[in-house]
């Protein structure tokens, strides 16, 4: 691995870090995800994470809404939690369902805000006359 990699995988797990540690305090505090402080401080993480290009389809490490939820996904075993609950016909622990929830709701946002961010500046020169 070379140095720009390695920096790009300490940046990413950096921010992933980082949107765990929002999305569990929105938990803990039974607040919701897009209200603020924490919708803004999610878009900070998500403005931070478009900055590196990380993004981007394709792009290594991932931070797309995909990728994110993915990691996620993978630290709370929420797979597992479905595999099993799946195969035991059985609901997920409340806990289980209430990080699947934060999931759902930080991918919404996150892949709104790509979105508007790959059109903007499609849209910013039809309204300022330029381009």
């Amino acid at each position: 691995m070379n140095t720009s990699t390695s920096t790009a995988q300490l940046m990413a797990a950096d921010l992933c870090n980082r949107l765990e540690s929002l999305l569990l305090e929105t938990e803990e505090k039974n607040e919701p995800l897009e209200m603020d402080p924490y919708r803004s401080q999610l878009f900070e993480l998500f403005v931070t994470a478009d900055a590196t290009g990380y993004t981007a389809d394709d792009s290594e490490p991932d931070l797309s809404a995909d990728g994110l939820c993915k990691v996620l996904a993978e630290r709370w075993e929420l797979g597992n939690a479905a595999k099993e609950s799946v195969a035991q016909q059985t609901r997920m622990s409340p806990e289980q369902l209430s990080r699947m929830r934060l999931l759902w709701s930080m991918m919404r946002m996150w892949m709104e805000w790509t979105y508007a961010w790959k059109r903007y500046p499609e849209f910013r020169n039809q309204t300022t006359g330029q381009g």
